[in-house]
């Protein structure tokens, strides 16, 4: 097992910092900290780890909760990242939104997939109802993903309504959490 030095997780709570400072009031540094703690010793499994693919997977941790996103290419490396991510200190459960993409895609299709999340975090940000900076996008053949946390269920459904509407987008599986 790796071990995140204490200097990297003072620099990584520090960036979740960096968002709106209203959006996260109720929640104490103490927490906000162990939560990047958490996230970045996930990463360094998940990196460390032959079976998962750590750059195909986007790990989010909110009072203890773990979400696993993004397209993935096997069964394996999904039921792989979710016992890596469950047996991680201070994990109180984990939801593994992974989504297993074994199909070869073309140059022309993955530049697609990055215009439409460049459009989709674009919708985003300039859509007052939505914080572009809780939710992650990922596209995958048009098919879009939406993760992270919103503050509540209007914030949600506007996400998905809101990458719907952007051309290329085929359809939209929404993982976002309300906090």
């Amino acid at each position: 097992m790796r071990y995140i030095t204490p200097a990297l997780t003072l620099l990584l709570a520090a960036s979740v910092f960096t968002g709106s400072a209203n959006a996260d009031e109720t929640r104490s540094v103490a927490i906000t900290a162990e939560d990047a703690k958490i996230t970045a010793v996930l990463k360094s499994e998940l990196i460390a780890d032959k079976q998962t693919k750590a750059r195909q997977i986007n790990v989010e941790t909110r009072n203890g909760v773990v979400q696993l996103n993004g397209f993935i290419d096997s069964p394996a490396a999904k039921v792989e990242a979710g016992r890596i991510a469950a047996s991680a200190n201070g994990v109180k459960s984990v939801k593994n939104n992974l989504q297993v993409r074994t199909d070869d895609r073309s140059a022309g299709t993955v530049m697609d997939d990055a215009g439409i999340t460049a459009k989709v975090n674009a919708a985003l940000a300039g859509d007052s109802r939505t914080s572009a900076l809780r939710i992650d996008v990922e596209a995958h053949d048009g098919e879009v993903q939406l993760s992270g946390f919103a503050k509540n269920a209007a914030e949600k459904t506007a996400a998905a309504e809101l990458a719907a509407k952007v051309a290329g987008v085929k359809s939209v599986k929404n993982s976002l959490s309300i906090r």
